[in-house]
């Protein structure tokens, strides 16, 4: 079943949808969780590694596919048989659109369109939920951890049926619950003249409605029953305490309850996040408008920095900027590992001979401009040719150039664009995101940008979380005679085999497995170029 639910994820991602991994249990408010934090993917859609590399690491995991806009789709969610029948009684009798039978009731699909004007909510009508831009569902053949599945309906799956606009019928209707509609009964819709309060019949209704605004403005309760006290006053009764005292109670339990709901709305969005955030992007995302809805929101990322168990903390110095604090802990199967999974890497001059390679490792190999780092990098994809899928990051060549500097080789240029894809689009801060997990990756070459260039190690360290079964040499600048390059010792932390590259020498400045060496002491090897593009050793290692 699980290879059954990474194809249909697979395959929903080819249809255009934004796939995540979903928890298959749910939480202590019935939520259903993303394993991931799924904001990005209301922008991007996941890749087919990715979404490989999800299932690989959660097997379970249940299918989220991301409403709205960036997957095109609008999806009706019914709680139940009575709201699912009120639906399809709004459907026009001809009108057919795909439909997935839930754990607790009904999904129907529709296209999205931004002309529907109804947002992502729940409640649009009684038991029925509306998913569009912000929400996401769960989609066949997903299981629960009760057992539980989702399915498509016969003859109404995505292969059977196409996606159609959401029609107006079912539109209207939710407009006029949600109290949306400009089509609302003219009998239903008052002059404000109409709304007078404290009339006879009314009365109870209309200090209620005082007592809460003045909640919502802050004002103390003591203060509240003087107003209220004043009111009952001025329409001749006496003041009845206990009423009073009635009405400021239930004010104060509404505003308790909707501040409750919002914390409890930003909570479940903080536990979906990554990294640091600024309280706006809290409030857009979260769609809250009035300052009474932000002030709760506020308040509510305060509690979660000083709750006993904080999940949150203030980031840097930046009023209302908080980073998400990350528990959780995967541990490794160290014992269970295959020493013989190791990698058949070559390198010029033989140089994997001095050290072993493993999946994830990284080779950054430092040289003076001008000394020979891009020919090290051509030379070392032409060994492993054939044998990885190869990606080759260009920093400063054209085509033009690039094809002038291959021609050096004696390799037809079809058997070049057959074995390296070269890639243009990328830059110090996006290039982590763009490396391919299981292949042979060449950087050349990678800079800091920016005052901070020891900000080099962060990339690095990012560069080989992305890699799965595959590797990376990254190219870096260095200045004449040194042994490390820009960044100096925060280059070379993360690598597997650090090398410092002059004219005519190689010295190998780290080694993690210099136990595979048979003379880790000798570290250096002269080297002259041939016919434009071949290493040559001139003698062997030496100190």
């Amino acid at each position: 079943m699980h290879n059954n639910t990474l194809q249909a994820a697979l395959e929903y991602a080819e249809r255009g949808f934004s796939v995540i991994p979903v928890k298959p249990d749910v939480d202590e408010e019935s939520k259903k969780k993303s394993y991931v934090a799924w904001t990005p993917y209301q922008t991007r859609r996941a890749t087919p590694d990715e979404i490989k590399s999800w299932w690989a690491k959660w097997p379970r995991a249940m299918i989220g596919i991301v409403t709205g806009e960036i997957s095109g789709i609008f999806v009706i969610d019914c709680d139940n048989k009575e709201a699912y029948e009120k639906i399809q009684a709004l459907l026009p009798d001809s009108f057919l659109c795909p439909v997935a039978k839930t754990p607790r009731g009904w999904h129907l699909w529709f296209l999205f369109a931004s002309h529907y004007r109804v947002a992502n909510r729940a409640k649009v009508m009684p038991d029925v939920d509306v998913r569009t831009t912000g929400g996401y569902i769960i989609a066949a053949p997903s299981i629960n951890t009760e057992g539980k599945g989702y399915e498509w309906l016969d003859g109404l799956s995505l292969n059977d049926v196409a996606l159609g606009q959401v029609p107006d019928s079912i539109l209207k209707n939710i407009f006029i619950y949600i109290g949306k509609s400009k089509e609302r009964p003219q009998e239903t819709t008052q002059d404000h003249k109409d709304h007078k309060m404290f009339e006879y019949g009314n009365r109870d209704d209309s200090l209620f409605s005082v007592a809460n605004a003045l909640v919502k403005g802050g004002m103390l309760a003591e203060n509240i029953f003087q107003v209220l006290e004043k009111l009952i006053i001025s329409w001749g009764e006496k003041p009845d305490p206990k009423w009073i005292d009635a009405k400021i109670k239930s004010a104060l339990q509404r505003a308790d309850r909707r501040e409750r709901n919002i914390a409890a709305e930003v909570r479940e969005w903080v536990e979906t996040t990554s990294g640091y955030f600024e309280t706006t992007t809290n409030h857009k995302e979260l769609q809250l408008t009035t300052k009474e809805e932000m002030k709760s929101a506020n308040m509510a990322l305060l509690r979660l920095c000083d709750e006993p168990d904080p999940i949150l903390e203030k980031h840097g110095n930046r009023r209302g900027c908080y980073r998400r604090i990350d528990k959780s802990i995967e541990f490794m199967d160290f014992a269970n590992a295959d020493l013989e999974n190791s990698i058949d890497l070559r390198l010029p001059l033989n140089l994997q001979s001095k050290t072993k390679f493993f999946p994830k490792a990284a080779i950054v190999i430092a040289g003076v401009s001008g000394m020979g780092k891009t020919l090290f990098c051509f030379n070392s994809i032409v060994e492993n040719m054939g044998k990885f899928p190869i990606f080759y990051f260009n920093s400063e060549m054209g085509p033009e150039a690039l094809k002038m500097k291959l021609s050096y080789f004696p390799i037809p240029m079809s058997d070049w664009a057959k074995n390296m894809k070269v890639i243009d689009n990328w830059d110090f801060n996006n290039i982590a995101d763009k490396i391919q997990p299981d292949a042979f990756n060449v950087i050349d070459y990678l800079e800091p940008e920016g005052d901070k260039p020891y900000n080099i190690h962060g990339v690095i360290s990012a560069i080989i979380r992305r890699l799965n079964k595959g590797s990376v040499l990254i190219a870096i600048q260095k200045k004449p005679g040194a042994t490390m390059g820009t960044g100096g010792i925060y280059s070379i932390k993360a690598a597997t085999l650090a090398l410092a590259l002059d004219w005519g020498k190689i010295e190998v400045v780290k080694n993690r497995f210099r136990e595979a060496d048979t003379l880790p002491s000798l570290n250096k090897i002269n080297f002259e170029v041939h016919q434009g593009h071949k290493f040559v050793a001139q003698g062997g290692w030496y100190k």
